[in-house]
């Protein structure tokens, strides 16, 4: 039992009876602290956060009885042994009633009360351990809600329900993870995802993003350092690799970390065993690895940005996200869930989509993903008035007209063969279009020609607008 849960608070006003139980609790293992008045000792059990009190019942300002009441309505879990002369039965009825844990007369045997006291200090651990299983089980519920709430509006489409599947076959597992995909299509959320299923699921997992630092910081971050290791380390610091003990380690960006960084990390896997920056003393590893990167495998892999020792090593799963454009049935249910996240952090009613605001969302090309549809929505919700999300309410570049997004597709995914001439021109006007939300003065200055022409051209390609 730990130093703090053998605290005994004594509330009594005779100086005798207090220095005898302070010794022969202190001779026991036991930290007595002391008070001869109600009023010190309320003063006492805010401070010290006693496990246990030790009361008498006749006190110079105030009832036992009352005090009884007050000190286990403001601390429920602590344990109070009422310690008095006036040992009636209607008194000991009475403290019980209030949540006395016994009742003992004076004078005492020092071996009754000594069992008495160990007896209610492990109750008293065994409410507090309780206590902290049900609030890991409500974090642990919560942050489970909170995954499948982010993840279960993507299983539209067969690519992500596939990927639900293998989350559940491989989450359970020790298995280490790679997932992969462009930014923003949710490789974090998948990464969340994995580790509320999993038998780590107690523990928050712990988070590096190897992009979001300087690659001289990155390693300090990760492995922890001592006082004095470097120029500023004035304290010890964990790092992540001791922070995750027990839990999931989530390096996002993995490929941007220094290749010497990942050899480093890669003999960590291999050995489960690490020394921080400064140290000599050599710690256990105890963590499970998930990986992310946005870059293509074979591209990290071909600019040595990613150690192909180590990419082994994190592949024994590999998930990758499909970009958000390809797969479109997914928009519906995304849109839906996210209109519904908004509207509640906003306190207003939930508005609804209109067919056409719809159609925009579908026809846009979401070079951003499920981020920038994210985004998309939260402006819409904003904006949105009359219980209604039109197509004014979209972003601007959503709302461009169906000929111009496809368009911007097309930059993204060009076309094999020659272009005639026309086509050229077409395209030109298209993306100049674009490029100028459609405001044909803006797009017939940036093309260089006058508008009656642009106005020509326009009608001549058929261009809608």
């Amino acid at each position: 039992m730990s130093a703090d849960n053998r605290r005994i608070l004594i509330i009594d006003d005779e100086r005798p009876i207090l220095l005898t139980l302070e010794a022969l609790l202190g001779r026991h293992g036991y930290q007595p602290v002391t008070a001869a008045t109600a009023a010190y000792g309320l003063k006492m059990l805010k401070d010290n956060s006693p496990a246990v009190v030790l009361l008498d019942l006749q006190l110079p300002d105030a009832q036992g009885l009352e005090m009884l009441e007050q000190i286990k309505g403001e601390n429920p879990d602590t344990q109070v042994i009422i310690l008095t002369a006036h040992d009636s039965l209607s008194n000991a009825i009475e403290s019980m009633k209030r949540g006395a844990y016994h009742f003992i007369s004076k004078p005492y045997a020092a071996e009754e009360l000594l069992s008495l006291v160990e007896k209610a200090l492990e109750k008293q651990s065994l409410l507090r351990e309780t206590e902290q299983l049900r609030q890991k089980a409500q974090q642990l519920e919560k942050r489970l809600e909170i995954a499948e709430t982010q993840l279960a509006p993507v299983f539209t489409s067969k690519a992500m329900q596939e990927l639900h599947e293998l989350i559940n076959a491989m989450a359970p597992s020790e298995a280490n993870v790679l997932i992969t995909g462009e930014s923003g299509v949710g490789k974090e959320v998948i990464a969340n995802v994995i580790h509320s299923r999993s038998r780590r699921a107690a523990k928050a997992m712990v988070k590096l993003n190897c992009a979001a630092f300087p690659q001289a910081m990155i390693e300090s971050e990760l492995f922890g350092y001592v006082k004095g290791a470097f120029t500023g380390a004035m304290n010890d610091f964990p790092g992540m690799i001791a922070e995750a003990r027990g839990s999931t380690l989530f390096l996002d960006e993995i490929s941007e970390m220094p290749p010497e960084l990942q050899t480093r990390f890669l003999r960590v896997l291999q050995e489960r065993e690490y020394r921080s920056l400064g140290s000599t003393k050599t710690q256990k590893a105890d963590f499970r690895v998930v990986a992310a990167t946005n870059r293509p495998i074979s591209q990290a892999l071909a600019e040595s940005r990613l150690r192909a020792d180590l990419y082994y090593r994190l592949n024994t799963f590999q998930i990758e996200i499909p970009p958000l454009r390809e797969r479109k049935e997914d928009i519906p249910p995304l849109v839906a869930s996210f209109v519904k996240r908004f509207a509640h952090q906003l306190n207003k009613p939930e508005p609804e989509v209109t067919p056409e605001a719809f159609q925009k969302l579908l026809d846009y090309s979401w070079q951003g993903n499920v981020r920038e549809l994210q985004n998309a929505m939260e402006y819409a919700v904003v904006l949105a008035g009359h219980g209604l999300i039109t197509v004014k309410e979209l972003p601007a570049e959503v709302q461009l007209p169906a000929a111009l997004q496809r368009s911007e597709r097309n930059n993204h995914h060009p076309q094999r063969g020659a272009q005639n001439l026309e086509d050229l021109e077409r395209d030109a006007i298209v993306q100049a279009l674009a490029q100028c939300h459609g405001n044909k003065k803006k797009a017939a200055q940036v093309l260089g020609i006058q508008r009656p022409t642009l106005y020509n051209k326009i009608k001549r390609y058929a261009i809608e607008l």
